[in-house]
């Protein structure tokens, strides 16, 4: 039996690439981790936005939320890594954006078997710059440009380099503690925040245990669910601290074998590797 997804949100899941509205956290919880983020949002910035939940245990917590990990144990089974996270932050009236892309482009995995939870931490609505999806683009990995445009959120400024329909577009709107659903292949985009209020979300990045890595990089990742009988990832471990020494010293590594893949991707021009 499911834990949260009923077996017709599943279906449509499969079909789409996409499921949102989901409930994961209380109003008032969602707006303390709001105020908890600001408050150290210059600590989590650059490099130290890549896979945060090393370095800050309120976002080790977060990864680990009993409400997401069981939405996704029932898209991907009850053995679970957390492979990456990072928050997509736009101040009101920023004129970032997020380029058509498919996340999976230069990540180097063994499988499209990855569900992003997208976490909203404030207001994520059409006039604040929130997440575009093309219901049902998920089935095959398409060629990517990079743009390196400074007003793009994405590190490279990647972008789909085929025409997107984006007639067929839906705005995936949410409320502070709610999250979505999307498939590491659907194509999505965002918009400038246009809104007198910040956009805050956390992508976090969860895959089955028997996925592996391809370019020859061995990678770290954080089991959030179940056990790991295949070992294909180093464990990574839980911050004691926010900053902790241990925790920026692990952070350290594990990024530097990340970037490591995900520039081994880029340079075999965008494919999913099988």
């Amino acid at each position: 039996m499911n834990r949260v997804l009923s077996p017709d949100a599943v279906e449509r899941y499969r079909r789409d690439g996409l499921l949102f509205p989901i409930d994961a956290l209380p109003t008032a919880e969602a707006e303390a981790l709001r105020r908890r983020y600001e408050s150290q949002r210059d600590l989590i910035r650059g490099r130290t936005n890549q896979k945060p939940h090393l370095l800050f245990p309120w976002i080790a917590d977060l990864v680990r939320h009993p409400r997401i990990v069981d939405a996704v144990e029932d898209l991907l089974g009850p053995d679970l890594l957390c492979w990456g996270a990072q928050f997509f932050t736009k101040p009101a009236g920023d004129p970032g954006f997020v380029s058509w892309h498919q996340d999976a482009t230069y990540w180097g995995l063994s499988s499209p078997d990855v569900v992003t939870a997208w976490v909203a931490l404030s207001p994520s609505n059409a006039r604040s710059g929130c997440m575009r999806v093309i219901p049902g683009t998920h089935q095959s990995q398409l060629e990517h440009a990079d743009t390196f445009d400074q007003a793009n959120l994405l590190t490279r400024g990647q972008e789909i380099t085929v025409e997107v329909d984006t007639r067929r577009a839906v705005d995936v709107v949410l409320e502070p503690g709610q999250f979505s659903l999307h498939h590491v292949l659907v194509h999505h985009a965002s918009e400038p925040n246009r809104a007198e209020h910040p956009r805050i979300g956390l992508a976090i990045r969860y895959i089955p245990t028997h996925l592996r890595q391809t370019t020859g990089i061995r990678e770290s990742a954080t089991l959030v669910r179940g056990t790991d009988r295949h070992h294909h990832f180093d464990p990574e471990p839980r911050p004691a601290a926010d900053l902790h020494p241990d925790a920026v010293a692990a952070h350290t590594q594990a990024l530097e074998r990340q970037l490591q893949v995900l520039y081994a991707g880029a340079r075999q021009k965008g494919r999913l590797q099988a």
